[in-house]
């Protein structure tokens, strides 16, 4: 492989991290399409979820109760090997639900740790882990009794 070629594949999966945090926050669920393999396997923060099916299910289910999220990721370390690589980076995501008992805001930050794969049409994500390093605001936030109760 030339330069060229691993630079390229470089870009390529540091979008797959960065078009995975714009279809969460967009609520953009078939964009995960663009970033899972669809035997993908993934551990955040949840019993593992097996396929990219229950993998959308999953995010959609967390994140659509909420009134906004912005998640980032930085510090790209990639390794790769053929058609086959790994990519650990930082996450920082803010979550924000008005409803919530007490402050609407609840941030987690932590790192990725995937395994990709390049399959005909790209780079995938054939393994997610999401490792929580450390988090502030209100838990209820990201909990799905976290709404206030009507009077």
């Amino acid at each position: 492989m030339n330069a060229t070629d691993s630079l390229a594949d470089r870009q390529a999966i540091v979008d797959i991290t960065h078009r995975y945090c714009w279809s969460l926050d967009s609520h953009d669920w078939t964009g995960l399409d663009l970033v899972f393999a669809p035997d993908a396997t993934a551990e955040l923060l949840s019993p593992a979820l097996v396929g990219r099916e229950a993998i959308r299910e999953r995010i959609a289910t967390a994140l659509a109760v909420l009134d906004a999220t912005q998640h980032t990721v930085t510090n790209h370390m990639i390794t790769i090997d053929g058609d086959r690589a790994t990519c650990v980076c930082y996450l920082h995501s803010q979550h924000i639900r008005h409803a919530a008992q007490g402050s609407p805001n609840y941030v987690i930050a932590g790192r990725y740790e995937d395994e990709l794969v390049r399959l005909p049409e790209g780079w995938r994500i054939s393994f997610r882990r999401l490792v929580s390093v450390w988090t502030d605001g209100n838990l209820e936030v990201v909990r799905p009794s976290g709404r206030r109760r009507r009077k």
